[in-house]
């Protein structure tokens, strides 16, 4: 329990949960004082998923790259459930809303845009730097929500943050990021540039 408490310390994952519960109360309370109507805008679902992803982003950095790669400790099996783990907090607290006057859903999309952005952002953390990581899923999450399209496959792939629930390429592609950016970080961790970007 000390080295779960110590390596959750480590990874600044107390702030990042107090800002992710921040910010899911910040966009509940506008849409609940603001609309007149329980379902949250589709736009502002997905926008608001992008949010809670960014801010858990700060998780992934390692305070320390040679021991985030020794032999001592199995490593892949503790990177993957540190992503599990940002999976199941944007959908939980989102999730709770649905019990709610404002509802973010349906928990369909909500799953299938978190489990993408996380594994995109996994793969930013693992390629780029887990302080460069969100800046792709945030680019393409505002491009698909201003400019939706529907119209063909390849369109439901390139906005498939903003496609309906139940849509198969959308559903496909989140997937397949998820998957890979989960084995991605899980295996390689973190970019090696990243331990310059943590504060001493």
């Amino acid at each position: 329990m000390r080295g779960l408490m110590l390596y959750l310390r480590s990874r600044r994952a107390p702030m990042a949960l107090a800002v992710a519960g921040g910010c899911a109360v910040a966009m509940w309370s506008l849409w609940a004082a603001l609309s007149e109507t329980r379902d949250v805008d589709p736009q502002m679902v997905v926008l608001t998923v992008l949010l809670l992803v960014a801010t858990l982003t700060v998780t992934l950095s390692s305070p320390d790259y040679a021991l985030d790669r020794t032999a001592a400790l199995s490593w892949p099996p503790r990177r993957a459930a540190h992503l599990l783990a940002m999976l199941l907090i944007v959908v939980g607290l989102l999730a709770v809303t649905l019990l709610t006057p404002a509802r973010f859903g349906p928990l369909a999309v909500v799953l299938r845009d978190a489990a993408g952005l996380v594994g995109l952002t996994a793969l930013g953390a693992a390629l780029l730097t887990p302080a460069r990581s969100w800046f792709l899923p945030l680019g393409w999450t505002l491009a698909a929500t201003l400019f939706p399209r529907t119209e063909t496959v390849a369109a439901q792939l390139l906005t498939w943050q903003s496609q309906p629930s139940g849509t198969t390429p959308a559903t496909l592609l989140a997937v397949s990021l998820a998957v890979s950016g989960l084995l991605t970080y899980a295996l390689f961790g973190p970019s090696r540039q990243a331990t310059a970007e943590v504060p001493a």
